[in-house]
């Protein structure tokens, strides 16, 4: 059965079975230093606000990156890379790490992922890696570190833009890289083919009762002293010519070709004999490494989703179709829109797509696989990952308390904050448009997960509301953090905040929600939230 795992992909390919995956394409966030909210602009009729961590692609060593990066030589041994590896790594973080520390971060990120890629594809497996020129120099060096320099096959130039605008001081950058590194010498290749030009087509100027054909000579130029430079059928191949020619394959061929009534025999003495070259027997020309034929999304386009990084289905395929046979595995870690899905399926293919964000998830299962493609879930495919009872998101806390976090806010229709630490109490917003419509009011929103929960964070998150201006603030809690009286006195202490009155309708300014009402489906009771997917609040005053 296909999958669709919500979480990190680091956590959720270290559970996948070794050597069972064909085909790897990841468009990984590029470390261009951007914030990428625009895809929810269509779900909330604005920009987001840049605090909204919305495929945030901005690195910072902080203290987690800092421990990945001091075990790196540790990972790379341990996953049998070369020492030298090693080595490369320990100088990259001592010359980094000052002077570029974001790059070090992003570089630590993605090696941990790459280690672990290599292990779950198959001996006969390709991976293929999107990227530009920000650090596409370094992940090159990475991906020779990890998969082996013997083990790059090309690097694939993608020209995405056609635009004819300039820059003052550079030139337009139109291209994306995409590095083709292999496991093993016996990798799964079907070469794929470009359409004829017009001038190509026009040179088939013959016709027969098969077709359309033209002639290809059988002499060239060049002695040769192998049988392809020895006489057949009376014709001496080595008299030909200034300095002597040669046939274009071996006797036993060019016989199989007479048999079959395609070679043409000359009329007049000392003629060439010709092959006839049918047009139908043309599969094209050979495809390249610089793809200049297959064009980005245009935002207007029906296959768009708002996906600032989208990639056009076409170039899925032409991938997938390079690297998979029908009934084969692909794997995308960074599926996003799942573009990648969407190709695999087409092409009756396995397919796999992870993706950290729950907003990304729920797109994916309705846009794509529900409303394009009619998939059921539970028959054609398993969405994993998703706490769906209290008891395995008390597990997702202790496991991951971020994406716990992550979970519990993007479950509730809200976005997520993009700092981790002194976020001032800020853990994500949901939004709802002004009543002139031209901007977005949130309810600020914050996530605790623990079982030890006081009055006091009611207090500090009132302050919070008041602090950064929003006009509504939620609690998130497990159940047994604020039951019985503790819950009441919560809720005693929320009624202080007052009401918001909305189009006549009033809101309590403060409101608390628990995981198990959150799996049941209630959420707070807001103005109509922006994102959300037609329900309804139904924490309603009492």
């Amino acid at each position: 059965m296909n999958h669709l795992y919500y979480g990190d992909c680091l956590e959720i390919m270290q559970g996948m079975k070794l050597g069972s995956v064909d085909l790897i394409y990841l468009d990984p966030p590029f470390n261009s230093n951007q914030t990428y909210n625009a895809i929810y602009k269509d779900e909330t009729g604005q920009p987001l606000p840049e605090q909204v961590e919305a495929f945030c692609d901005i690195w910072e060593l902080n203290d987690e990156r800092q421990r990945a990066i001091n075990l790196m030589p540790v990972l790379m041994r341990e996953a049998g890379l070369d020492d030298a590896a090693a080595e490369l790594w320990k100088l990259w973080m001592n010359a980094l790490r000052n002077t570029q520390p974001r790059l070090l971060a992003y570089l630590s990120y993605m090696t941990e992922r790459l280690i672990v890629m290599k292990s779950i594809l198959k001996p006969t497996g390709s991976i293929y890696l999107h990227c530009d020129a920000t650090a596409s120099h370094y992940i090159k060096v990475l991906m020779d570190s990890i998969f082996g320099h013997n083990n790059f096959v090309n690097e694939i130039i993608w020209e995405r833009s056609h635009t004819r605008s300039s820059i003052s001081k550079s030139l337009r950058r139109a291209h994306d890289v995409i590095l083709f590194y292999v496991m093993g010498s016996k990798y799964k290749f079907n070469m794929q083919y470009r359409k004829l030009s017009e001038a190509s087509l026009g040179i088939y100027t013959k016709v027969d009762e098969k077709g359309l054909y033209r002639l290809v000579p059988l002499l060239v130029s060049g002695k040769r002293n192998g049988i392809t430079g020895k006489p057949w059928r009376g014709i001496d191949p080595n008299s030909r010519g200034k300095q002597g020619m040669h046939w274009v394959t071996t006797h036993d061929k060019l016989e199989a070709y007479n048999t079959r009534g395609l070679i043409v025999w000359p009329k007049i003495k000392d003629g060439a004999p010709n092959l006839k070259y049918y047009l139908d027997t043309n599969k094209g020309v050979p495809l390249n490494d610089i793809w200049t034929d297959v064009s980005a999304i245009s935002s207007n386009s029906p296959e768009s989703l708002g996906y600032p990084t989208q990639k056009p289905l076409s170039l899925m395929k032409r991938i997938i179709s390079l690297a998979t046979d029908e009934g084969d595995t692909v794997l995308d870690p960074f599926c996003g829109c799942a573009t990648t899905i969407c190709a695999a399926q087409e092409m009756n293919r396995k397919w796999k797509g992870i993706d950290i964000a729950y907003h990304a998830i729920r797109r994916v299962v309705q846009a794509r696989l529900a409303d394009r493609y009619s998939l059921v879930e539970g028959v054609h495919y398993t969405v994993d990952g998703i706490p769906k009872t209290a008891e395995a998101a008390h597990d997702l806390w202790l496991r991951d308390k971020y994406q716990f976090q992550r979970w519990a806010i993007e479950t509730i229709d809200g976005f997520v904050s993009a700092k981790r630490t002194g976020d001032g109490g800020v853990d994500g917003n949901l939004y709802f448009p002004t009543e002139g419509g031209k901007t977005l009011e949130s309810m600020t929103l914050e996530v605790k997960g623990g079982a030890n929960v006081g009055i006091g964070v009611v207090r500090e998150l009132k302050g919070v509301m008041q602090r950064v201006g929003c006009s509504m603030a939620g609690l998130i809690v497990r159940d047994d953090a604020v039951s019985g009286i503790k819950r009441r006195n919560f809720e005693r202490e929320m009624l202080d905040a007052g009401d918001l009155e909305y189009f006549g309708t009033k809101y309590r300014r403060m409101q608390m929600l628990t995981v198990s009402e959150i799996l049941e489906g209630k959420r707070f009771h807001t103005p109509s939230v922006a994102g959300r997917t037609g329900r309804q609040g139904n924490l309603a005053l009492v």
